[in-house]
């Protein structure tokens, strides 16, 4: 039995009619046999959801799991039984999605300029975590740096 353990986008790219949800290694992991195992990009890495209909499109995709030298493939059609996938998925992709729930349309621009600067922070906290991972310090400090000053500069707007 497969059960989802986490999974957090490397990074989000909305494009026309998909948002793709690109995965990576200590971004996704599931629990199989009471082991964790984790993510690996051999066949497929990304989740590809149709911005109108809210499906997922690539139902055909295959992720690979690692646990040391042992390797199992999971096809998304097994992976869109899981309850908490499905959640993870929506609660992901909803900001993309071109209708939000009170109906209205994204094409607001500040509804966009807004998501826009959710989309620049959470890259950001990305990179941030990248340097973190790397021991680059000195990345790390302009990557803060570059952080606190989106927060004032969100503060200070009306």
């Amino acid at each position: 039995m497969v059960t989802l353990k986490m999974l957090k986008p490397y990074y989000i790219k909305a494009e026309k009619n998909f948002v793709r949800i690109i995965l990576a290694y200590q971004y996704f992991s599931v629990m199989m046999n009471n082991k964790v195992f984790q993510f690996i990009p051999v066949e497929s890495n990304e989740i590809r959801v149709n911005r109108r209909t809210e499906k997922i499109e690539n139902i055909d995709a295959v992720f690979a799991f690692q646990n040391g030298k042992e390797i199992v493939n999971v096809p998304m059609v097994k992976l869109i039984t899981l309850p908490e996938f499905l959640e993870q998925i929506e609660k992901i992709a909803k900001p993309y999605y071109f209708s939000t729930q009170d109906g209205s349309d994204l094409n607001d621009k500040e509804t966009i300029d807004s998501f826009m600067k959710e989309l620049e922070r959470k890259n950001i906290l990305r990179l941030i975590d990248k340097a973190l991972d790397e021991r680059d310090e000195t990345r790390f400090i302009e990557l803060t740096d570059v952080l606190a000053s989106m927060d004032k500069e969100q503060e200070n707007s009306p």
